[in-house]
Order: C-alpha cells, then structure tokens, then sequence
C-alpha cells in the first residue's frame, strides 16, 4: 500500500485548538498561540505515524470563510457562525509561514472552501494512483471518500484509524456519492442548512436507498421537472408517506440547492512531489515566533 499524501483541513485545525487548549499557551511576549501549536501537533502526530499512514507529503489547505456562489444559492449559509475571536485571528495569519518552514505545501483559494481545495487535491491524488488521507472534522468531505482516499479518524490527537467507503456507509446508510444529497434532505446544522422539514438522518438515508438520489427522490414523491411544473403520481413505498412526500414537493427547488452547496468543487491544482517534513527550519521558525517548546520539540525530532 503506498504512503498516502497527507491533505489537512488548516481553518478546522485551528479552530478545534484554540477552543481546544488553554489560551496560557503564549509566545515569549505573552500572546496566545495555542491554536498553532495544537495545529501543528495534530500534524505531526500523523507525519509521525508508522506506515501505512506515514505520508508521502503534507498539503495545508485554506479558503474562503464562505464561497460566495453558495451564500448566493442560500443567504443563511454560514451565517450563524460567531466572528473569528482577535486572538484566533492573529494566529490565522502565521499559520501558513509555520507550515512553510516544515516543508509542507500551504494553500489557499480566496474564492472557494478549504474542502473545495482538499477535494481538489484528493482528486489529482487519486487520478495518478495515489492514496490520500484528509485531516477534517468537517463531514462534507465524507463525500470525497473512495478506495484509495479516505479521513483519518483522530482520538486524543491521534489517529485512531480511518473513514473509508465502508465507514461512511456505516454512518450515514448511503455511499460515499450521495453524501451531497443525504445533506440536502436532512441538513447540515454547521453549515445553516436545514434540510427537508420533517426528514432526518435515518429517513433520509431510507429515501435514498430506494430512490437513488435526490433527484429520485424529488420525482418519487411527485416533483416533475420545470418551475411551476404541475405535481406529478407520488410513487408511494413504505418510506415515502404523505407528510414526507408533501415536505419534499414544498421544499423541492431549495433541496436542490442545498445539494449544489454540498456538492465539493473540483479545481486544478498540482499534485505534490514526495517530500520529508523539514524539522530544522521548523524548529528556527518556531523559534522565531517565540514558541520555544515547540521549537524544542522538532529540534529533538531533526536530532533523531
């Protein structure tokens, strides 16, 4: 099995540390940097594992806050989400000189997600015969999973294994393919997305199961293409009951919506070259942002 290509979600990074550890985790002039040091932590626990998970190389990716086409399709989306914290903010713009000095690709879209990007790089990673592994907590990218790319399960900072097509069927009761659509119907409260009214995770994967997608569903419970296109027979089954066949045909053109927001974009990048994590210019760098503990750690690991 070949080193997988290690793709990591750095804005989830972040945020999980910041709330995650004590906000007296300061640099040499007492500022906060508790979301950087659990971010690279995170990383290294997986750069330091033994193979098979021993990546190949690191991709730090970043993006937009919210895709703009998506708050367009949906103007709630992301909007429940409290302001970055100013200490959080001050670590988000380090954050890519840190990861550059270890040897690790940092980057960035301004115009799509982080999991757009992630997607992307999964994508180009499977495409060459590759086997990727993403760093996320972030569920969407459930719908990235395939044989070859799957998301590290962490457990006290380490990973404790991985999600594959199995696990994801496991957890939601579809494929890997319909995670988009088993977020439209039932929603993604992270995201602001609500779902059909009615239908949960355990319906709404039953639905899909019988009907094969979102648009199966939409035609089963009598939506006919077209706006203002008259409501078509309801196919009934023992799942699609009338109140569930009505709150799809209600909700119809907002779930296709909520399926084309889920949905992750595919843009080019190149795939990266193998590549071992720089431990010494990690540690000058840590040094240079006053995080001497830190800095003494990956000395200790360049020593080894």
């Amino acid at each position: 099995m070949p080193p997988p290509l290690l793709i990591a979600d750095v804005p989830w990074l972040l945020y999980r540390s910041f709330f995650a550890l004590p906000k007296s985790i300061v640099d040499e002039r007492g500022r906060p940097v508790n979301a950087l040091l659990g971010t690279v932590n995170a990383l290294l626990s997986v750069v330091e594992a033994r193979p098979p998970t021993h990546p190949r190389a690191v991709v730090a990716c970043m993006g937009a806050e919210q895709a703009a086409y998506r708050v367009r399709m949906f103007p709630a989306y992301h909007a429940h989400r409290d302001p970055m914290p100013p200490e959080l903010a001050a670590q988000w713009e380090l954050v890519g000189e840190l990861l550059l000095s270890l040897g690790w690709t940092f980057t960035a879209s301004e115009d799509l997600e982080a999991d757009d990007v992630m997607y992307s790089y999964a994508r180009t990673e499977q495409d060459a015969g590759g086997r990727a592994l993403l760093m996320t907590g972030d569920r969407d990218l459930f719908g990235a999973v395939s044989e070859l790319v799957s998301v590290a399960e962490l457990r006290k900072g380490a990973v404790a294994g991985e999600i594959g097509p199995d696990e994801v069927r496991e957890r939601y009761g579809v494929p890997p393919g319909l995670v988009p659509d088993f977020i439209a119907l039932r929603g993604d409260p992270s995201d602001g997305l609500p779902g059909a009214p009615g239908i949960g995770a355990k319906t709404a994967a039953e639905l899909l199961r019988a009907h094969g997608s979102l648009e199966g569903v939409l035609a089963a419970a009598g939506v006919t293409e077209g706006p203002g296109a008259a409501a078509a027979a309801v196919r009934a089954t023992g799942v699609m009951r009338p109140r569930i066949a009505a709150s799809l045909r209600d909700n119809a053109r907002m779930l296709l919506a909520f399926k084309e927001i889920a949905t992750l974009q595919q843009v080019e990048v190149t795939r990266p070259r193998d590549r071992e994590t720089d431990y010494a210019a990690g540690a000058l760098a840590a040094r240079g942002l006053g995080m001497r503990r830190l800095a003494e750690r990956l000395e200790t690991l360049a020593a080894a």
